[in-house]
């Protein structure tokens, strides 16, 4: 559990620093800064750990689907936490383990019982409440963003549960950084602005905090039960509030705060009812 909340701590810092990075250059090219800062860091791991037959023993298609999907979500979440708080993003951002719960059923054929629709009937209230559809929110494309981006992390979540039958953690680490780092470059050619020698700390530092977020959260389900590390992702929150107030002097308002404790009682319930679920397959 400690090692999740050190996984959690490290993503946030990283996204405060792809925050300010997108100041100044473009959501694509922000993305190709992520998976080539930390590309490094996770291959020196992967070489380190299983070699390299490993990283080339794969399923070439579902990698290079699992690229595209990455530049997009990565994409759209820095071009998303330009315009809006941490907070406000992780809370929209939250509904991605309803979304993976949801499309299991159509693509690896998994039950999802009534209750657990109703779940996730629930969490895409929360969400309608953050976008607040009477009022301003409901049209900014910052916040279709981050939907989107948690769309495109569902879809990617489902693919790596297919790839786990057959690839490393390794593998998918090491080829989804390579993908966005060349897959996301190509985009931002046309549009690439030259990296400021002020930037090099937060490349620098987007870089580490990806590459031991990455190590710690697979160590973290790697040692401890999926449905007690899984609800500490939400401590997401926290730190998104904190950096908030602390860099930028924002705080939530309060429709941000019930939509999210909507969004979380929802995620909750359901990780509940799949430990319900693997209990009773598995007494």
């Amino acid at each position: 559990m400690l090692t999740m909340l050190v996984a959690v701590g490290m993503f946030a810092l990283m996204d405060a620093a792809l925050k300010q990075l997108s100041a100044h250059y473009p959501p694509f090219q922000v993305a190709a800064l992520r998976g080539a800062s930390s590309l490094p860091l996770v291959l020196a791991w992967a070489l380190a750990t299983t070699g390299v037959q490993p990283l080339l023993r794969v399923r070439w298609s579902l990698h290079l689907l699992r690229g595209v999907i990455g530049v997009a979500m990565m994409a759209a979440f820095v071009y998303a936490i330009h315009r809006l708080p941490l907070s406000t993003a992780y809370s929209i951002f939250f509904i991605a383990p309803l979304l993976i719960t949801a499309l299991s059923v159509p693509f690896l054929g998994e039950r999802v019982g009534p209750r657990r629709w109703i779940a996730i009937a629930i969490g895409l209230v929360g969400v309608l409440v953050l976008l607040r559809p009477t009022g301003a929110g409901l049209l900014s494309l910052a916040s279709l963003a981050v939907l989107l981006a948690a769309l495109m992390y569902a879809i990617s979540a489902i693919t790596v549960r297919v790839l786990a039958r057959t690839d490393s953690t390794e593998a998918m680490m090491v080829w989804l950084m390579a993908m966005m780092a060349v897959g996301a470059g190509a985009l931002a050619i046309p549009g690439w602005v030259p990296l400021r020698a002020d930037d090099a700390w937060l490349i620098l530092g987007v870089g580490v905090a990806g590459g031991l977020g990455q190590y710690a959260i697979t160590e973290a389900f790697r040692l401890g039960e999926a449905s007690l590390i899984a609800p500490l992702e939400y401590t997401a929150l926290v730190w998104g509030v904190l950096l908030d107030a602390t860099l930028w002097g924002v705080l939530p308002d309060a429709v941000t705060w019930i939509g999210a404790a909507i969004i979380i009682a929802s995620g909750l319930y359901l990780l509940r009812r799949e430990r319900v679920h693997v209990e009773a397959e598995h007494p």
